[in-house]
């Protein structure tokens, strides 16, 4: 270690204060291994043949099995992670946390041919390409060939320098499904060592402490800026892209609209309730991550189980209808869903819930 790195990490911030501090901008946290930049090993259950973490008890349980599917904001969760004696390091799951990360690279030679440095942008043979040799170089082309600003040098949002001398640029987006992707990538790519932090991945957190050195913080932004536009074309160029850019309405199934009617109707203030959150719930199959559907369905539900109390819907034909909503927004994972519209129904159970408003 160098006196440099040494004095970087004496004046890390302890991981709970990383964790509370990433949890209260929003980014769901989940811890890494000690001095590594990787998640701790599942438990043994959890490497049986088959199993993934859909429906998962070790998550629900405030295990932190699966990584990123772990990732929480919850405040005990992470005093429980993170509280004392914990060697932990943190990490944010980038798709929940609307977040995406630049990780720009400093790994050097050798250099690939001209066509692969930027993956769909022909290099003119004009171009000089002396002295090209890492991300920084290759990330400050594709910003000259667009006339855009280098976001190596973006001081206007949260940038992180990385223990290997690489640089993470971090951007917030409104919630769309960004895919992750590595810039040696024959397929996916941004740039040659640039790789893309999104949907399905994660980021270290600035002031972890790894066996390599710390996170540091980079000028006084702390804050990720909005995606730059020219970079949001780019990211749709690359095929960094899975979902529209702007949330669509989606169809409500059948059950879900049999219940509306069955609670009154439209012309009904309760029903008229009713419908906006099942249709919010219904709304989150266009997005992947970030939607709140364990929030909008929690609501739903509580809705429910006041017009289950009030008389006005069964408590099997609320709870099916439910499911059938959530399923559609979330396949795969019914069990946890249900588990949500159970506690909701219970909850909503204490307010009867009248059409036309009435208590």
């Amino acid at each position: 270690m160098t006196a440099e790195q040494g004095a970087a990490e004496s004046a890390a911030p302890d991981a709970l204060t990383v964790a509370r501090w990433c949890a209260r901008s929003g980014w769901p946290v989940h811890p890494l291994a000690p001095r590594r930049k990787t998640p701790p090993a599942n438990c043994e259950a959890c490497h049986a043949p088959g199993h993934s973490h859909v429906d998962c008890p070790c998550i629900p349980a405030g295990r932190w099995c699966h990584g990123f599917h772990a990732a929480t904001l919850d405040p005990e969760r992470i005093r429980a992670w993170w509280g004392r004696g914990s060697r932990l390091g943190v990490a944010v799951a980038c798709g929940p946390a609307d977040l995406v990360v630049i990780d720009v690279d400093a790994h050097g030679p050798p250099v690939p041919e001209r066509d692969r440095l930027l993956p769909g942008i022909a290099i003119g043979e004009d171009v000089d390409l002396a002295g090209l040799s890492t991300g920084f170089h290759t990330l400050a082309l594709l910003a000259a060939l667009r006339g855009a600003p280098d976001p190596a040098t973006d001081e206007g949002t949260l940038r992180v320098r990385t223990p290997s001398g690489g640089l993470h640029v971090w951007y917030r987006t409104p919630p769309r499904r960004w895919l992750c992707s590595t810039g040696s990538s024959t397929g996916r790519a941004l740039a040659w060592q640039v790789d893309v932090r999104a949907s399905g991945g994660y980021i270290v957190a600035p002031g972890t402490v790894t066996h390599a050195g710390t996170y540091v913080p980079v000028g006084s932004c702390r804050v990720p800026a909005p995606l730059p536009t020219w970079l949001v074309r780019e990211l749709e160029r690359t095929g960094h892209a899975d979902r529209p850019a702007v949330p669509v309405r989606v169809g409500v199934p059948a059950r879900a609209r049999a219940a509306v009617a069955a609670a009154g109707g439209h012309r009904d203030a309760a029903a008229r309730v009713l419908a906006n959150a099942v249709q919010e719930v219904a709304d989150c199959a266009a997005t992947a991550f970030g939607a709140g559907f364990n929030a909008k369905l929690n609501r739903a539900a509580f809705i429910v189980g006041g017009l289950v109390a009030a008389g006005h819907l069964g408590v099997g034909e609320g709870e099916r209808m439910l499911l059938e909503v959530a399923g559609h927004a979330r396949p795969g994972h019914e069990q946890r869903s249900l588990a949500t519209i159970r506690g909701g129904m219970a909850a909503g159970a204490a307010r009867p819930l009248y059409p036309g408003g009435r208590p």
